[in-house]
């Protein structure tokens, strides 16, 4: 996570002590990184509304980004300058907006998942089978532990979720329970 940059790290530091997730403090320091790039390597102390709003400009009409890596782009800024500069930025910024539209996600059949799983080693039959089968999230599925699953009741808890939610005891945790088809033949 370290950088080059002693200003890039010492944003890690602060958001690492405000304990931001990885991703997210990766994802900020890359737009950040961007934004100072695209004006010369100038300290975004110096610089204000109309540049963030020239660079959101930039990524929409020269890079063609979608609304979501905009609003990315500038949710990593409106964090530079509330919580770093100490600055921030005006609610009315008047920047275009990306008008691409967004991409269908592609949709299997039930007859081309069947296809695809009969195609799978057994070491990867199961993480697949808990993501398809429990709506899991690909990180989810690779943080769940034996003990979050409940082979009895064919389910598992959200015990990985449940120190953020609330501090209940196992007991109260949230179960989710699925078809036996998901967890069952394990």
């Amino acid at each position: 996570m370290k950088t080059r940059s002693p200003y890039l790290n010492y944003i890690a530091d602060y958001m690492l002590t405000r304990q931001y997730s990885l991703r997210t403090i990766n994802a900020y320091l890359g737009w950040i990184a961007k934004f100072i790039h695209f004006h010369n390597k100038r300290h975004p102390s110096s610089m204000g509304d109309a540049e963030v709003k020239a660079f959101l400009d930039h990524i929409v009409l020269k890079r063609n980004m979608s609304p979501r890596t905009q609003s990315a782009a500038l949710n990593a800024l409106a964090f530079l300058y509330k919580h770093i500069v100490k600055n921030e930025l005006s609610l009315n910024l008047n920047f275009a907006r990306s008008n691409r539209q967004p991409k269908l996600p592609v949709v299997m059949t039930p007859d081309e998942v069947k296809q695809l799983m009969s195609h799978l080693s057994k070491r990867y039959y199961l993480i697949t089978g808990l993501i398809y089968g429990s709506g899991l999230r690909v990180m989810e599925a690779v943080q769940l532990r034996v003990k979050d699953i409940d082979f009895d009741y064919k389910g598992y808890y959200a015990s990985y979720l449940a120190p953020f939610i609330c501090n209940a005891p196992i007991a109260k945790w949230r179960r989710y329970s699925h078809r036996s088809s998901t967890i069952g033949p394990f």
